[in-house]
């Protein structure tokens, strides 16, 4: 989306937290529940109507709590599905007509070979990919948040990857955050990945899976399992 492009992680992190942080007083108003945010993935948070944009003291409560930018936030509050008053999460993530549209969008995608058309498509939905950089079919960018994945030039996304922006936890608590990818990787087929930050000329082997093992990896590191022993049979000796 538009108002996305051109920003830095850290600005796209602070209005994708700013605007849930908005949704999660309306209905949190409406549905009589009291949300919560933290700045880690335990621990019960911060009251939400105290960081409240609305008033002059939420303000300077919620550039309080966004400074610095943390690369994820947790929502937690929300009650259990089948509690009457429960807030569904996807409710709180975007508007009805976003969720549906990004749905369609991301079907599409996974669909469409690598072309500078697919990279053009991804940036219309909002996430941030650099030049040069070919996503294969069948890859998985999450619909939840599209605009907090950033990528790089030049950089492969192999076949069957799956790019995750968050993890919902059960019982109205869940996790969001930014994926950043440097330029000049080759994420191998089937890669799996959610919150983390990758950076420059980093390789990574086929079915790997980062997230939640690895929340950062080092430029010029190569990444997989082990790789399976081998044992060469022994020469007979002659008799």
């Amino acid at each position: 989306m538009k108002r996305y492009r051109d920003k830095s992680p850290d600005e796209v992190m602070k209005m994708v937290t700013t605007e849930l942080i908005m949704r999660a007083i309306k209905l949190g108003r409406k549905k009589g529940r009291t949300v919560f945010i933290s700045k880690s993935s335990g621990g019960k948070g911060v009251d939400v109507n105290t960081l409240n944009p609305a008033t002059a003291e939420g303000r300077q409560n919620l550039a309080a709590f966004l400074t610095p930018v943390k690369h994820h936030y947790t929502i937690s509050g929300l009650g259990a599905p089948e509690e009457k008053n429960a807030i569904n999460w996807r409710v709180l993530n975007v508007p009805l007509w976003r969720r549906i549209l990004l749905f369609k969008q991301v079907a599409v995608s996974m669909l469409l070979k690598g072309s500078p058309f697919k990279n053009r498509f991804y940036r219309w939905m909002g996430a941030h990919i650099g030049r040069n950089t070919e996503i294969m079919i069948f890859v998985w960018l999450d619909h939840f948040r599209p605009e907090l994945i950033f990528i790089g030039d030049n950089t492969l996304i192999g076949a069957f990857s799956r790019l995750t922006v968050h993890a919902y936890e059960g019982c109205g608590r869940f996790r969001f955050g930014l994926v950043e990818i440097g330029s000049n990787c080759t994420l191998g087929a089937g890669t799996g990945l959610g919150v983390i930050k990758i950076e420059d000329n980093v390789r990574t082997l086929p079915g790997t899976t980062l997230s939640p093992y690895l929340v950062r990896v080092r430029a010029g590191a190569v990444v997989g399992w082990d790789p399976p022993q081998v044992q060469e049979p022994q020469e007979k000796s002659p008799s």
